[in-house]
């Protein structure tokens, strides 16, 4: 059993990455199509620095 609580992180890692990539995807498209909002700039710059904590956590496992 322990090992099934183990895994469960690292699902729940993986899904937010998947989540906040997706977001990140979605913005950038936004943020071409009405170009360069201020606060879609900054949600961007947000999400990036997001995924990159989560590329550290994660071992580049993305």
């Amino acid at each position: 059993m322990p090992k099934e609580n183990a895994s469960k992180p690292d699902s729940g890692v993986a899904q937010a990455a998947e989540h906040v990539a997706g977001a990140y995807k979605l913005l950038k498209a936004l943020q071409e199509k009405i170009d360069e909002h201020p606060e879609i700039g900054q949600a961007v710059n947000k999400l990036e620095t997001a995924l990159a904590i989560l590329e550290i956590q994660t071992g580049g496992m993305l």
